[in-house]
């Protein structure tokens, strides 16, 4: 686990020419405040609707709507559709107009020197249910506590004046009364879904808009998930002791109507909802991994019994959440789909595998950024998030991970990679050793850590992984000249072994200028929490520690071989190449090229909107078809079709220019680039460590 903590928010001063510069920066920052402020009062007047539906005065506002669209040829169902999903896609689309007209270069511009109180940042909960809840997190889990109560209450209250007015016997008044409080959990559980989708599209624009990484809004979905799926639960619930007290249970859980809620698709979706529920739970996710994921892929059957369920008009409430993710998915499943080279691949002594993996030069990602990788030799469904321990400057074409082998999927790698002699660069297999899939790369929009002139970077044993990615890309900018504000990075690492400081290789082996050292003052602190001391280390590493190209004193190097580090030695890797039949990474991925991902929103958007206008003009009114269960499925084909088919063509372009514009560049660059590298003394980060042990971080 790594966390970065970064202080003294120092920016560099933007020079701005007078006259027409100044009106020019001040109308792109007035564009861009009015985008903004045009996406946040709608994604408030959305919520405002939400969290006060129970109120007559919204109740009235939807009744004038529907009355004055019902009758186009969208029906009711565009009604309800422009309401509750309408603004989500709204926003969505804005957001892709804001990134590219305004590209994000926030660490070039200026920022108050004194502490600010962060939302995002500053946490409120340290030890709780929740774990670290910072104070955003906190106010919103207040604001969907406070919703839920005060519509139940509210819900509670109407429902009890609604059956007093009608002269029942007390056990008929006790059925009607729990089948409405039912019925008002489903309506609430349906505007919590609304919600639940949004955070787990990995490559979603509106998580890029406020730059919260997916792996970061996945524990949304989590709390999220809980309070759906409970509200949901208490629906059946409801509904099931109603029907078993009037002993009708079983006829009523059989029902399929055509006209008005059918049952028994519902309690299939409940089904499939409490699986998922059930195998997420924290004690099952952790020790079953594997049953959780594949229980999770049954959402499939959960969201399409869920429109046979209630309808299309009331599935439309929903519906805008569940679009964007189904495009992520899509996009996913394109990208996932092609077979990636493993340029190379080494097994260090720690128990770590790194694998370089081909990539076009196009395709961006920052230090912070992770992927998800398959190898198909291991299995065709797991897939296995690992974070990026390369620099987007270390090379054009190519991207490193490290795998710290810790179970079968990772031990049976490293038994592939570590059966394979090691072969010259000029060697080509015939077969591939190793097929691989990529997804990715997703993370931070911005990078942090090039905002700040003091880090702090804490890690524990293989999450150091992040941070070589951010010490390479902060050494290659300063060398390069390229804006860079950091000046001291602290770097405190916590390992059980000594044999892991080995890993610090991986830095050496990329071969950094040590100039970049005359502006930048890096430290490494090491913990070793299971030796007591340090072990001995054999003669054969005297030379390469003596004639450290920093030109460190002896007693410094006589310290470092004290310390253990194994880094140097010919012996202390084995590595294999891998050149594949595959090609390099695919682009194809939500974070990538802002212009093609806005345009496959766009297309497969208004593409969804025109294919349900048609399917309702053309075949839905001249057939008469008034089952809510049938129109509901139209909806859901409607919704994927649109994905899968006007997607799908723009991905097939998309593809097409992707895969011209990387040809314009070949490795030749990249060979060129490590050429002048080894022309230039390079960085000994052994000689940064500071090794301690016995003993945790302070």
């Amino acid at each position: 686990m790594a966390e970065l903590l970064a202080r003294e928010p120092l920016l560099p001063k933007e020079k701005l020419s007078h006259g027409s510069g100044k009106t020019t920066s001040f109308l792109h920052s007035l564009a861009r405040l009015g985008f903004k402020s045009l996406m946040w009062a709608i994604f408030l007047v959305w919520v405002a609707a939400i969290f006060f539906f129970p109120t007559e005065l919204v109740k009235s506002l939807l009744s004038r709507w529907t009355t004055l669209t019902e009758q186009t040829v969208f029906g009711l169902t565009g009604s309800f559709f422009l309401v509750f999903s309408g603004p989500i896609l709204v926003i969505a689309l804005l957001a892709f107009v804001y990134i590219i007209a305004f590209p994000r270069d926030d660490f070039k511009k200026k920022s108050a020197r004194l502490p600010r109180f962060r939302l995002w940042t500053f946490p409120v909960i340290v030890d709780g249910p929740f774990g670290v809840v910072s104070a955003a997190e906190f106010i919103g889990i207040l604001l969907f506590s406070a919703y839920v109560l005060w519509t139940i209450i509210a819900y509670t209250l109407e429902n009890r004046s609604l059956i007093s007015k009608f002269l029942f016997p007390s056990n008929i008044k006790l059925y009607l009364f729990l089948e409405l409080t039912g019925l008002r959990l489903g309506l609430i559980g349906l505007f919590c879904l609304a919600f639940l989708f949004l955070p787990v599209a990995r490559g979603s624009i509106l998580l890029r808009l406020i730059d919260i990484p997916f792996e970061h809004a996945t524990r949304y979905h989590v709390w999220l998930g809980h309070l759906t799926m409970a509200l949901f639960t208490l629906h059946g619930l409801f509904y099931v002791i109603s029907w078993a007290l009037q002993g009708r249970l079983l006829h009523e859980i059989m029902e399929w109507k055509d006209i008005g809620i059918a049952n028994l698709p519902g309690v299939i979706s409940l089904a499939a909802g409490l699986l998922m529920w059930v195998t997420s739970l924290h004690p099952v996710r952790k020790n079953y991994f594997e049953l959780f994921f594949y229980t999770h892929q049954l959402y499939v059957i959960f969201v399409v019994f869920l429109a046979l369920h209630v309808g299309d008009f009331v599935f439309s409430i929903v519906a805008g959440a569940i679009f964007l993710f189904v495009l992520d998915r899509f996009l996913r499943f394109c990208q996932s789909r092609t077979t990636v080279n493993i340029l190379s691949a080494a097994c260090h002594p720690c128990g770590t595998v790194e694998l370089v993996l081909s990539k076009p030069a196009n395709l961006r990602y920052n230090a912070l950024s992770f992927v998800f990788l398959q190898v198909r030799e291991l299995s065709w469904l797991q897939w296995h998030p690992f974070s990026v321990s390369s620099s987007p400057m270390d090379g054009k074409h190519h991207l490193s991970i490290l795998i710290k082998v810790l179970g079968e999927w990772t031990g049976r790698l490293r038994d592939i990679i570590s059966k394979v002699p090691e072969q010259p660069q000029i060697s080509i297999p015939s077969q591939p050793k190793i097929t691989a899939s990529v997804e990715g790369p997703y993370g931070h929009e911005v990078p942090y850590h090039l905002m700040y002139e003091n880090l702090i970077l804490v890690a524990g044993g293989i999450g150091i992984s992040p941070f070589f990615a951010i010490i390479s890309d902060i050494c290659r900018r300063i060398n390069e000249g390229k804006p860079c504000v950091p000046k001291n990075v602290l770097i405190i690492w916590a390992v059980k072994k000594s044999k892991e400081l080995s890993l610090l290789s991986v830095l050496n082996d990329q071969a950094i200028s040590s100039s970049c050292f005359n502006s930048l003052q890096l430290d490494i602190l090491a913990c070793v929490t299971q030796e007591s001391e340090a072990p001995l280390v054999d003669a054969r590493f005297q030379h390469v520690c003596s004639s450290n190209l920093l030109g460190i004193p002896l007693s410094s190097t006589s310290l470092l071989q004290e310390e253990g580090i194994l880094n140097a030695d010919e012996n202390s890797k084995s590595s294999s190449l891998f050149t594949t039949t595959g090609s390099r990474m695919s682009c194809l991925v939500g974070t990538g090229n802002n212009v093609w991902s806005g345009i496959y929103f766009a297309v497969s958007t208004f593409g969804f909107v025109l294919l349900y206008g048609l399917v309702e003009a053309y075949y839905i009114v001249p057939s008469a078809i008034s089952a809510w269960w049938y129109r509901g499925l139209l909806f859901t084909i409607c919704m994927v079709a649109s994905v899968v088919i006007l997607g799908g063509a723009v991905v097939f372009f998309w593809h097409l220019w992707e895969k011209h514009s990387s040809s314009a560049r070949t490795t030749e660059d990249d060979e060129k680039e490590r050429t002048l590298c080894n022309e230039t003394p390079t960085a000994n980060f052994a000689s940064m460590l500071t090794t301690q042990y016995g003993r945790r971080p302070d």
